[in-house]
């Protein structure tokens, strides 16, 4: 087992979890939970997602494979179940990007104005989408904001995860290198 699948999964689930939190708060008395909306299209897919990031963490880690980087594409998982998870996607990949110091620097910056596209744009759209009480000037209002910016910052510093560079794995470990590999996995350093 990869702990690192295990961490992202969780992550995933935690993040999820709070999204679904963020949705009933901005849908107020008309939200409902139901098994196969809530678990199986919000909940299930944050696993999902969680998993392939922390995969490509571990593969990231352990000196890359062919195609690995494709897995920043996973936040589109979403957007199978669920097309107005599109948008969500779009802004954590692109946010991803933005934040993964790799590629032109002009793809990072247009990658990052998009993705903080949507400072303004909630500020707009929030009392047409939640009414008054959504309105950035109420302290519930201004709560949702910074629920939703969080939500989307978080999920951007994970989509950079397949962007950051790999970090190279020597074929044989030397007697230096197996050492600091054995403190790593706890070991008490040799005499």
């Amino acid at each position: 087992m990869y702990p690192k699948l295990v961490v992202g999964g969780v992550c995933g689930l935690a993040w999820a979890t709070g999204l679904r939190g963020l949705m009933a708060q901005v849908a107020g008395q008309e939200s409902t939970v139901s098994w196969i909306f809530t678990f199986g299209f919000i909940l299930m897919p944050g696993v999902v997602v969680g998993v392939l990031l922390g995969w490509a963490e571990h593969l990231r880690t352990t000196g890359g494979r062919r195609g690995w980087r494709w897995l920043a594409l996973s936040p589109f998982l979403f957007a199978l179940f669920n097309p107005a998870a599109l948008a969500v996607a779009l802004l954590g990949t692109a946010g991803g990007y933005a934040v993964s110091r790799r590629g032109p620097l002009w793809a990072r910056i247009a990658s990052g104005l998009f993705a903080v596209a949507i400072i303004p744009l909630w500020s707009v759209i929030a009392t047409a989408v939640g009414g008054p009480r959504l309105a950035l000037d109420t302290p519930r209002g201004a709560w949702i904001a910074v629920y939703l910016y969080s939500f989307l910052a978080v999920l951007a510093l994970a989509c950079a995860i397949p962007h950051r560079p790999v970090v190279a794995v020597p074929e044989r470990p030397t007697p230096e290198t197996a050492e600091v590999l054995s403190l790593e996995r706890g070991a008490l350093p040799s005499e």
